[in-house]
């Protein structure tokens, strides 16, 4: 009788560690970085991972570029390539502008975005930095709508690098973590980066998919870049 009382309470002991050690998918719940540094922030990224929310976003080549405004405030022109009605492919310019509700919590921010065409659409998202060293890498997150219990319904994610060729394999176990601490483990897409930036010819590691528990799978390919027929570039492999 003892030992089943002690097998009993060991299973039990077990099964609270196991429920404590498990990620909360509150979004209040979820960490951004701390004491975040717009400034350090400023510059170029290009994304190599995204998670999509519900509806029209962009697709690939996906670069933002940060700017911190004489007034303290932080802007950013982003670009891409996005599908409408499911067959036409366009290069999208976006404009979007961040105020923070918070001053204690400056990786809590809001932003309003506005697409600098007729058919792009405009409004206003949380963006939240969940993780970022400022040199390699960033991870960008925001709900739209939260469940009852706390939990998110639609929201989108980002990961950043200001290298388009990709990341290091130790920085790639750091994003997989903070994918996990949001609840979005395994469910980022790669995102192709073949025209972004300048020369005739150049090797790219492409993220060409997200294997097990988030990891990022690259590919060496060759593209020749035209700029003469899209304003986003069109990548050929050669």
């Amino acid at each position: 009788m003892k030992y089943n009382h002690y097998t009993l309470l060991m299973t039990l002991i077990f099964m609270i560690n196991d429920c404590m050690g498990q990620t909360s998918c509150v979004v209040d719940s979820f960490t951004v970085k701390e004491d975040f540094d717009p400034k350090r922030y400023a510059g170029k990224w290009y994304a190599l991972a995204k998670k999509d929310p519900e509806g029209l976003f962009l697709q690939d080549n996906i670069s933002a570029e940060y700017t911190i405004e004489e007034d303290g405030t932080m802007t950013a022109s982003s670009k891409g390539r996005m599908k409408l009605f499911g067959f036409w492919m366009i290069c999208a310019d976006m404009a979007a502008q961040y105020s923070v509700p918070d001053p204690t919590t400056p990786g809590k921010m809001f932003m309003n975005y506005q697409g600098l065409a007729s058919y792009l659409s405009s409004g206003g998202d949380n963006y939240w930095v969940i993780d970022t060293d400022y040199d390699n890498y960033a991870i960008t997150y925001a709900c739209r709508t939260v469940k009852e219990d706390g939990s998110c319904d639609d929201g989108y994610a980002l990961v950043f690098s200001r290298n388009p060729r990709g990341l290091p394999p130790v920085i790639q176990k750091i994003v997989q973590q903070k994918q996990e601490e949001i609840c979005m483990s395994g469910l980022f897409q790669p995102v192709l980066q073949s025209g972004m930036w300048k020369g005739p010819m150049a090797p790219v590691m492409n993220l060409t998919s997200v294997g097990q528990h988030g990891a990022l799978i690259y590919q060496k390919t060759e593209f020749g870049i035209d700029y003469g027929k899209e304003e986003c570039g069109k990548a050929v492999p050669v």
